[in-house]
């Protein structure tokens, strides 16, 4: 635990608030003192997860409280993002927001100007950049094994013939794919290759109210071209990760559990003589039928929280520029208008 932790108002106690935040936070060392929810079961559990815990009904009620927090998180609903981030920044109180910080690059950008007129921490939770497959390609990015990369893909694709029945999958402005694995995505791709120039765009909704199939080619500054999908009815979930380049390529099979028929190549690692256990290798490195796995280099998500924790006591960068944000809301915007038109759109 940390000496001094610290103290953190959650709003929202669900999925993301206690599933993600909440166990994060506490890895890292810190203590939820105030949630916000409405919902008796949610309470009951904030309550016997952080004993002595206030549990609030609204982000007002929870705000009274500022001198008594050093952070707020805000986990609610991604429609809620860009009005409950300006009550915090209003506060005074810094905030880490949920992905995506905005509906909308404007939304987002407002909201990133109002956190800087106020003088008020402001970080969004980019936690991707954290994910093993992530800090193991950059690594090998680093070491130049792939020579010159010219095409990027990841996936994000799941096999949910019966949908959940929730907001994101109900909500055809602030939920759906694009807006909640397509900030991820893309994220994960700029950070990797570089801004973005041009976006072509495919989404549409199956199953569900949102859309739940997604498909992003991104042309980067740089020249890599990044294909990014995400799915929720995918039967056959492909390789979450393929990265090309004129040198090898880097493959991650599988992702967090999600059922996929390429898992079997990860399974065989202990036994191939390379000295690693099942599932401790960050991915492959791959020439034709040949493959090595590749360690995965220290870290994990809780290390946004102990950065955050930097940021607001030793002046150290914020653990995600919200200027990233928005320019990620500002290729989701693009995305969205592609799709709709049917055409190839320049961001910026």
């Amino acid at each position: 635990m940390d000496a001094h932790p610290l103290r953190v108002g959650l709003v929202g106690y669900g999925d993301a608030g206690r599933g993600i935040h909440g166990r994060l936070l506490r890895e890292a060392g810190h203590v939820v003192v105030a949630v916000v929810t409405r919902d008796p079961s949610r309470a009951a559990a904030a309550r016997s997860d952080w004993p002595g815990v206030v549990v609030v009904d609204d982000v007002a009620t929870l705000l009274r409280r500022a001198d008594g927090l050093d952070l707020v998180v805000v986990a609610s609903p991604t429609g809620l993002h860009g009005e409950h981030t300006r009550a915090v920044v209003a506060a005074g109180v810094p905030v880490v927001v949920d992905k995506p910080l905005g509906t909308s690059a404007s939304q987002a950008r407002g909201v990133t100007e109002a956190a800087l007129s106020a003088g008020v921490g402001l970080t969004v939770f980019h936690n991707r950049r954290w994910d093993d497959e992530q800090r193991t390609l950059r690594a090998v990015l680093a070491a130049g094994d792939l020579g010159t990369v010219h095409r990027f893909e990841r996936r994000w694709e799941r096999w949910r013939p019966t949908p959940k029945d929730r907001w994101k999958e109900n909500d055809p402005v602030a939920g759906g794919l694009l807006l909640d694995l397509g900030p991820h995505l893309v994220d994960s791709a700029v950070q990797l290759f570089g801004p973005v120039h041009r976006v072509y765009a495919e989404v549409r909704a199956i199953s569900t109210t949102a859309p739940d199939d997604v498909f992003l080619a991104l042309h980067h500054a740089g020249g890599v071209l990044s294909h990014l999908a995400g799915g929720g009815l995918v039967g056959a979930p492909g390789p979450r990760t393929r990265v090309l380049g004129d040198a090898g390529a880097f493959l991650v099979t599988s992702f967090e559990g999600e059922p996929t028929p390429f898992a079997v190549l990860d399974d065989v690692v202990a036994g191939r003589g390379h000295g690693l256990a099942a599932g401790s290798h960050g991915g492959w490195l791959v020439h034709g039928a040949e493959r090595t796995p590749v360690p995965c280099p220290p870290g994990g998500h809780a290390d946004f929280y102990r950065d955050t924790a930097a940021w607001l006591r030793a002046g150290a960068p914020p653990p995600v520029d919200p200027w990233d944000a928005v320019r990620t809301a500002e290729v989701l915007d693009a995305a969205a208008v592609s799709a709709r038109e049917a055409r190839v759109v320049t961001v910026g």
